[in-house]
């Protein structure tokens, strides 16, 4: 099966007590997950956030470019209409 990408920017919260995926900050989807960021927890609770929010395996998700900020680019796998569309309704949440 041929898949297609699409790339997005996240805002993260670690250590959030309120996890979830939604909402936006500047241009980036906010991503709060409950793993503070000590050695890369934080990092693997963003990915599997992500896949949980976009109905994706784990495996479908990645970053392009990890950074020691709070700001990420994550590079998804699937339908791109569908992520797209996943994308902008998680961009109107207010989770």
């Amino acid at each position: 099966m041929h898949h297609e990408q699409i790339t997005i920017g996240v805002h993260v919260h670690p250590g959030s007590r309120h996890p979830g995926v939604g909402g936006v900050h500047g241009s980036s989807l906010v991503v709060r997950v409950a793993p503070r960021a000590v050695d890369g927890a934080a990092n693997e609770g963003v990915l599997l956030a992500i896949a949980q929010a976009f109905d994706l395996r784990r495996h479908e998700v990645n970053f392009m470019r990890v950074t020691r900020s709070r700001e990420k680019v994550i590079q998804l796998r699937g339908d791109a209409a569908m992520l797209t569309k996943r994308f902008e309704e998680l961009c109107g949440a207010r989770d």
